[in-house]
């Protein structure tokens, strides 16, 4: 028989805290989280399972200020956690992002039981100040007003495998009159390129092979730097790094987009035949009001030197109706070139007043009705375009990247789906041996809807790749750790693709 004495001190062993991100707005936003979810995991939290909605130790928001409803959305889901928190001794909430950066003080004063608020130039401050506001049992606001680290120098837990986001500049130099982003991110900062390209390499290195580069205004990089030439030159390097097999970028503007940026797309075999330009509206007289740089005529000659240097270039585009003061004659020029561009996709918004900017205080605003009304006529006309272009797809053959998460309806259709080099989305028919995530089928496409494509016959190839093996191997490894342990390793699946339609996508650049 031991004694007392003989035996080992028990051992209190806690589960690590669970945290939980909810993002909202553009990709810089989706960005902005994947480097909050990084920070929070190095310092010893993990993920909270799928479906927690507001269980976790931590809920961060990271928050979007472009549409009118955006603080009522935001205040409306700190209201249902205020109950939950009440009851959870130690549960945080912490709030960051475009709002946060604009509303400051006003976010703890409406929802005092928020614990943190943090800005868009200080994301690698949030571990610090929740621990901060756990020791003095205080909220804690701290919002930077300039940059403090370049996003990418922080830690990450990237939400894919085998495509990554690569931020090139942060800020924004325009001063369009319905976007409050340059007031909110400051005035654009570029990276060093060879900064860029080393990180892309080590993504490269851990098995991606397709990467997004992202600005809020893209092809404006250089403009800190002083070589109007620097996008395209990054674009051509990208082109140099072996095993990298697909780039894109978002979004540019047209005022930068130069005839060397299309050189540089159409003779870089891995820069994607895809483009998203904004045009926000058709009309001259409305995108002077909106200080657009360009018009019209400049930028359907961008869209003509582009289909000329890549003819199955697919271009997307933003739309914004209702601008105030654009009338029936405005409308119709944005429906020209809308016909005339023959975009694959465009992402619509009805006009919303942006708190801050100068078009939310305009005369002539609008009414809802023939917004709507506009709106409906513009929706119409660009799904018919979008079906038009995607049945000129059926029978051509295409590689596809298998993508994970863009199939809703995959399990029960027995099809896997992917994305063209033009990032069509396709579904297909799932073949006989294994394929994974990150992999590449060749397919023929069979069947045209207005927004995915279907290859219904077999699978004519499958190329396994190291992307592919990246996938699987971190599967296996969140597989193999015991329940209740994580090691922040990457969720399955390709950045989100640009917001749709009716979302709540910035539509600023």
């Amino acid at each position: 028989m031991t004694s007392s004495s003989d035996r080992s001190p028990a051992v209190d062993v806690q589960s690590p805290k669970t945290y939980e991100v909810r993002t909202y707005g553009c990709q810089m936003n989706v960005h902005d989280s994947e480097r909050l979810s990084g920070l929070l995991e190095d310092a010893g939290y993990v993920r909270a399972p799928e479906g927690s909605d507001g269980d976790a130790d931590v809920v961060v928001f990271n928050t979007c200020a472009v549409r009118e409803n955006a603080d009522n959305r935001l205040y409306g889901n700190l209201g249902r956690l205020a109950p939950r928190k009440a009851s959870r001794p130690g549960m945080q909430i912490a709030v960051g992002g475009c709002l946060a950066q604009k509303d400051r003080d006003t976010i703890v004063k409406k929802a005092p039981w928020v614990d943190v608020v943090f800005g868009t130039h200080n994301i690698g401050k949030l571990p610090v100040l929740l621990e901060r506001a756990r020791v003095q049992e205080e909220a804690q606001v701290e919002i930077a007003e300039s940059l403090e680290a370049f996003p990418s120098t922080l830690p990450t837990r990237r939400e894919s495998a085998y495509a990554a986001w690569v931020s090139i500049s942060v800020g924004c130099n325009n001063t369009c009159t319905f976007c409050i982003v340059p007031a909110l991110r400051g005035k654009e900062k570029d990276r060093r390129t060879g900064d860029i390209l080393a990180e892309i390499e080590a993504l490269v290195g851990e098995g991606v092979s397709e990467i997004t580069l992202l600005g809020q205004n893209v092809n404006a990089y250089g403009s800190d730097i002083g070589d109007r030439e620097a996008f395209s030159k990054l674009l051509r390097a990208c082109g140099t790094i072996e095993g990298l097999e697909r780039v894109r970028f978002t979004s540019p503007h047209p005022r930068d987009f130069t005839d060397d940026v299309i050189a540089a797309m159409a003779e870089t075999p891995n820069v994607m035949p895809q483009l998203h330009m904004p045009l926000q509206s058709g009309s001259d007289t409305v995108l002077k009001a909106m200080r657009r740089s360009y018009r019209q005529e400049r930028y359907l000659g961008i869209i003509e030197k582009v289909r000329a240097a890549m003819p199955d270039a697919a271009i997307s585009t933003d739309i914004i109706v209702g601008f105030p003061g654009e009338t029936d004659e405005d409308f119709e020029q944005t429906m020209h070139v809308v016909r005339e561009a023959r975009f694959t996709n465009a992402f619509t918004f009805q006009y919303s007043k942006r708190p801050g900017t100068p078009a939310a205080t305009m005369e002539d605003q609008i009414p809802k009705e023939v917004v709507q009304a506009r709106y409906e006529r513009l929706v119409a006309l660009q799904e018919e375009i979008s079906w038009e272009e995607n049945k000129k797809q059926v029978g051509r053959t295409l590689e596809l990247m298998v993508a994970e998460g863009e199939g809703r309806k995959d399990g029960t259709t027995h099809r896997l789906s992917g994305r063209a080099p033009d990032n069509r989305l396709v579904h297909f028919t799932k073949p006989d041996q294994d394929v994974r995530p990150g992999d590449v089928v060749t397919v023929e496409i069979t069947y045209a809807a207005p927004h995915h494509l279907l290859a219904e016959g077999a699978v004519l190839d499958v190329r396994r790749t190291r992307a592919g093996d990246a996938w699987e191997k971190r599967n296996a490894a969140e597989a193999a750790k015991p329940a209740g342990v994580m090691l922040g390793l990457p969720r399955i699946g390709a950045p989100e693709p640009l917001p749709v339609a009716s979302g709540s996508g910035c539509g600023c650049d």
